[in-house]
């Protein structure tokens, strides 16, 4: 029997590498691979194998590929769907762009991306459901719209969604190799120094609150995590920050700011829900209270994305304004300090 030697999580798939027994017959992949992942479909697997997901000896190979005595076997499967019933709920969305593989969507703050414990209703893919209610596939319930990365609920910004198999099939392939491109725009306490540079560490559940996570500079536990970042406005108390995300976990700008002790303004659960920098002055204390009261969740939009068609393979690239909320804390920023530097 082969010995599965990796099976390694990431957030929205799953990648397993199996080497073939040495006394091992010829046998079809699909086969191969089906009687080896209880909970894996073959339809599934042969959609996997379809988007080039499946590799031999660093090769992508079809469904009726027979595997050989010590072959080295790879497969990458989006993350399957929950067992929760999803229902169809008639929520506006700001839709970027769509077409018959993907659907591009602009996410408001205050919106959970997926149904799961304690929000089983009002989410994006609620919402995702009604507006495709009409779709043969949809309507039978065969298909699910089909998530390849998130955005946090207090999070504003573009996320991209699978509408069949394949799309999603080659767009998590795209986000796990990362050669999509996310950009994320932050306000953060303090001046990071340098001005421009990368954060890394280990990300996990945090070890005594399991609902955040922590880093792990050591790499002792959780999953490798790069934040390239660049300070785009230097407000004094606060900086603009541009973020670019080289992997995509959880909360992860969130906590490698938090980290490095520059947390986000206002993010309650990071620690920036509290005046970290700054005069003691009665009239400032207030301002930043003002400033929480505009911005009442952590300041970080997913400002763009880019990716490769997964049918056309024509690189695709969206942008997204700043939401009212940080345009307004930002400007309250701008003006308070250009007032100080004024008088």
């Amino acid at each position: 029997m082969a010995e599965e030697e990796l099976s390694e999580q990431q957030d929205l798939y799953e990648h397993h590498r199996f080497t073939v027994d040495p006394g091992q017959g010829l046998l079809r992949i699909d086969r191969y691979l089906s009687a080896r992942m209880d909970k894996v479909s073959r339809t599934r697997i042969q959609s996997a194998a379809g988007a080039g997901n499946i590799i031999v000896n660093n090769k992508p190979v079809k469904p009726n590929y027979r595997v050989k005595p010590n072959d080295i076997v790879q497969i990458l499967l989006p993350d399957p769907p929950r067992d929760i019933e999803l229902i169809p709920e008639d929520i506006p969305l700001d839709i970027v762009y769509e077409d018959d593989d993907v659907i591009v969507v602009n996410k408001e703050a205050g919106m959970v991306v997926h149904p799961a414990y304690g929000n089983y209703t009002g989410t994006l893919v609620n919402a995702l459901m009604w507006h495709f209610r009409d779709l043969p596939l949809f309507q039978t319930g065969e298909l699910r719209p089909g998530l390849v990365h998130r955005i946090d609920k207090n999070t504003s910004g573009i996320l991209v969604v699978a509408k069949n198999e394949l799309a999603l099939n080659k767009l998590s392939r795209q986000f796990y190799e990362r050669t999509t491109d996310r950009k994320y725009i932050a306000l953060v306490w303090g001046r990071p120094d340098p001005a421009e540079g990368t954060i890394t560490g280990h990300v996990g559940r945090n070890i005594r609150d399991r609902k955040i996570m922590q880093v792990f500079p050591d790499g002792s536990q959780g999953k490798p995590a790069i934040t390239h970042y660049r300070v785009i406005e230097d407000f004094s108390y606060v900086s603009l920050v541009e973020c670019k995300l080289e992997t995509g976990r959880t909360h992860q700008i969130r906590v490698h700011f938090s980290h490095i002790r520059h947390p986000l303004f206002n993010d309650g659960e990071y620690g920036g829900d509290k005046i970290l920098k700054g005069t003691t002055f009665s009239k400032y204390q207030q301002f930043v209270r003002n400033c929480f009261g505009i911005l009442p969740r952590q300041a970080l939009h997913a400002r763009s994305l880019s990716f490769d068609h997964p049918v056309t393979r024509k690189r695709l690239f969206f942008d997204s304004e700043l939401p009212d909320d940080m345009k307004m804390a930002i400007d309250k920023w701008r003006s308070y300090i250009s007032g100080r530097e004024n008088n």
